[in-house]
């Protein structure tokens, strides 16, 4: 369960009372106005900052958590991690007061937090780092598939009962269904269960779960805190994601407000950007492991550009050619999610697996950093000047992490010990 599976959108039923609802378009047809984030009566932002601050807390606790995922057992974290969450969302189900969904939603982000790291580190203990781009690309989809899922089981759950806390008491039992089984059947790494390590995955000093704390900060110093180029795809994933949220978050009000596209055929319209998006992270991970050696930096530099053209022609685009805008919204969706997808696997590598999953938890930092400016930031630019500015805006920010990508260009495939097989320099070991 990701952070994005259950979405909360608070909707404006009457001038004083927020209803929660746990997906937008089934509210909408028992007679709730508004959806996640933002008041369609009104058409503008809801000043509740729960999805920001989730975000936010979600980003950081993907940073702390992957430092405790290079130093803990996996298998025994992610269980654990995702039996909380679970409990938080019974919590969350429970809850009537706006103050105690917004205490449960950011202690859920907490845990969420700790899922990803984990996967990171497990990841590049399994799978050789030159098709890393293409596993990881499978694991990526997850996240849209556990969110097509959510949407599609909370519907019917809305539909059918009419409770929308069935929407979080579902999916929990589903959650601790699976942190049971993943204590059954996960393992940690192949030298836990007496296998060797994965050939071109060596690096001198072993697993950090071994060495000393001292050592150990000496490895994140050595491998991720001075490493430049995890510092500059840390940089490139806040854009990255400042686009993603943007128009995941403000996708229906803005084919509302400026394209005059009901709220129902927006939502949907988003909804293929998501699809387009598990597309595009699939085809970008598997071409960079077969064209550039598992060296993500040019294709995220290519997308990034081809995504600001995409937000360009969709901006322009008449709003009653509903086919033509859906699939430039798609073409955004697949040319940002690659870049996504791709910004794990370029700081996984070149910390190697000794520190993976505390490289992709700073990089997270950054990601969710974004919420503040593609939610606030968005929201104040449009209610000030309009949504040419924020397009705009939306396409420099395209352009502006291209360029931090190419930037990137010149940074090794991963951070390995030259061996005969690889071929590759040393960059990274303890």
């Amino acid at each position: 369960m990701n952070s994005q599976s259950v979405t909360i959108a608070f909707a404006r039923k009457g001038e004083d009372e927020l209803c929660p609802t746990s997906l937008c378009l089934a509210a909408r047809g028992r007679g709730v106005t508004g959806c996640r984030g933002f008041c369609v009566r009104r058409a503008r932002p809801c000043r509740l900052p729960i999805l920001t601050l989730h975000g936010v807390v979600y980003g950081v606790s993907k940073f702390f958590g992957g430092m405790l995922a290079d130093r803990a057992n996996a298998r025994v974290m992610m269980a654990l991690a995702l039996a909380i969450s679970a409990g938080l969302n019974v919590c969350f189900g429970l809850s009537s007061s706006l103050l105690f969904f917004g205490i449960f939603w950011t202690l859920n982000g907490v845990f969420q937090g700790m899922g990803y790291p984990p996967c990171a580190r497990l990841l590049t203990h399994w799978f050789s780092p030159m098709e890393l781009a293409t596993k990881m690309s499978y694991w990526n989809a997850s996240h849209s598939l556990g969110g097509g899922a959510i949407l599609i089981l909370c519907g019917f759950l809305v539909n059918r009962w009419g409770n929308w806390r069935l929407c979080f008491f579902v999916p929990s039992v589903i959650a601790s269904a699976m942190s049971v089984l993943l204590l059954v059947f996960l393992r940690d790494t192949p030298q836990s269960i007496g296998l060797p390590e994965v050939e071109g995955s060596h690096v001198p000093g072993g697993d950090t779960a071994e060495e000393s704390p001292q050592a150990f900060r000496r490895c994140l110093r050595e491998c991720v805190f001075s490493n430049k180029y995890i510092w500059l795809v840390s940089i490139a994933n806040f854009f990255v994601y400042t686009i993603r949220f943007a128009v995941f978050d403000w996708g229906p009000t803005v084919l509302k407000q400026a394209k005059g596209i009901t709220l129902l055929h927006g939502s949907a319209m988003v909804a293929g950007f998501e699809v387009a998006g598990l597309v595009g992270m699939l085809v970008t991970g598997i071409l960079t492991d077969r064209l550039f050696g598992g060296r993500g930096a040019p294709l995220s530099l290519v997308s990034m550009l081809l995504c600001g053209l995409s937000v360009f022609l969709f901006w322009k685009a008449p709003g009653e050619r509903q086919w033509l805008n859906t699939f430039l919204l798609a073409c955004t969706g697949f040319f940002v999610y690659g870049p996504q997808a791709l910004v794990g696997v370029m700081s996984a590598n070149l910390a190697t697996k000794r520190a993976a999953a505390t490289a992709v938890g700073l990089t997270s930092i950054f990601g969710y950093a974004s919420t503040v400016l593609s939610g606030y930031g968005i929201g104040w630019l449009v209610k000030c000047y309009g949504w040419g500015p924020a397009f705009t805006c939306l396409i420099g920010i395209a352009v502006v992490g291209a360029g931090v990508f190419a930037m990137v260009l010149p940074a090794k495939a991963h951070g390995y010990a030259q061996t005969p097989e690889t071929g590759q320099n040393e960059q990274c070991f303890g």
